[in-house]
């Protein structure tokens, strides 16, 4: 499989998806640490969220811990996904929406938005850079996009733990929950394809985004995981001085 049929092979997954991500130390976690280090102020109220990639809701639930009085608009281009996110509890404030972060539909997709995070999606669009730019596109002036991502091109030793984890924990309990190791063995694979630390800030950069850092999550999968910070250009928004912006993990920034 590659990046064109991802979206079927989630539906196919959907229903077995919470359980094989509960099963990785630190998932949840993680998501939460992204979606506090954007710094976005007062809770979240006034504020309208896009949460790109959203599937099974881990990332929405990881906003909501953030902000809880944001307006957050979930999207993700499997159905199934979103079916299984639309069966958990959420308040009238969240909402899914079934469609493909690389073409958001203008007449669903209105902005400015105040904020946008993007878990685990930006590997599995052909056209990156094209993605950015719309994102960018979408935001308030000064608003956070937070792009939280596998990148272990720029480290040999991220490449041989993500391997080892991949093919003796991942891609065997893939196989054994859901009869197929497909999907699990294009993860490993669009991972180590995936941009570098360095290549990626710099693309983020290219396409206009500003103030833009990356710093890593705790855990084994340290400089493995990242959260990948940047601004559209403009002047931010002020900031609560009380939002947790947490630095736990390394700040990598240039």
């Amino acid at each position: 499989m590659d990046a064109a049929t991802v979206a079927k092979a989630f539906d196919a997954h959907a229903r077995s998806y919470d359980k094989l991500v509960n099963a990785n130390p630190g998932y949840h976690e993680h998501l939460r640490l992204s979606a506090k280090r954007m710094g976005l102020r007062d809770g979240g109220a006034g504020l309208r969220l896009l949460d790109l990639g959203c599937g099974t809701g881990a990332s929405t639930a990881a906003l909501l811990d953030a902000v809880p009085q944001a307006e957050i608009t979930a999207v993700d281009a499997s159905a199934e996904m979103l079916a299984q996110a639309r069966r958990k509890s959420w308040p009238p404030t969240v909402r899914f929406v079934h469609g493909d972060a690389q073409e958001l539909d203008p007449v669903k997709f209105t902005g400015p938005y105040d904020g946008i995070l993007a878990a685990y999606l930006l590997r599995n669009l052909s056209d990156r850079n094209a993605a950015l730019r719309r994102f960018r596109e979408l935001l308030r002036p000064g608003s956070p996009l937070a792009v939280h991502e596998y990148s272990v091109r720029d480290s040999a030793r991220s490449r041989m733990v993500w391997t080892a984890v991949s093919w003796g924990v991942i891609i065997p309990m893939g196989r054994m929950r859901t009869g197929s190791a497909d999907l699990y063995r294009y993860l490993w694979r669009s991972v180590l394809d995936f941009d570098g630390v360095e290549a990626f800030t710099d693309r983020l950069t290219a396409v206009g985004f500003e103030d833009v850092r990356v710093q890593t999550v705790p855990g084994w999968q340290q400089h493995i995981v990242h959260t990948f910070l940047g601004r559209s250009p403009g002047v931010p928004a002020g900031p609560d001085p009380d939002a947790p912006t947490p630095p736990d993990g390394l700040d990598l920034t240039k």
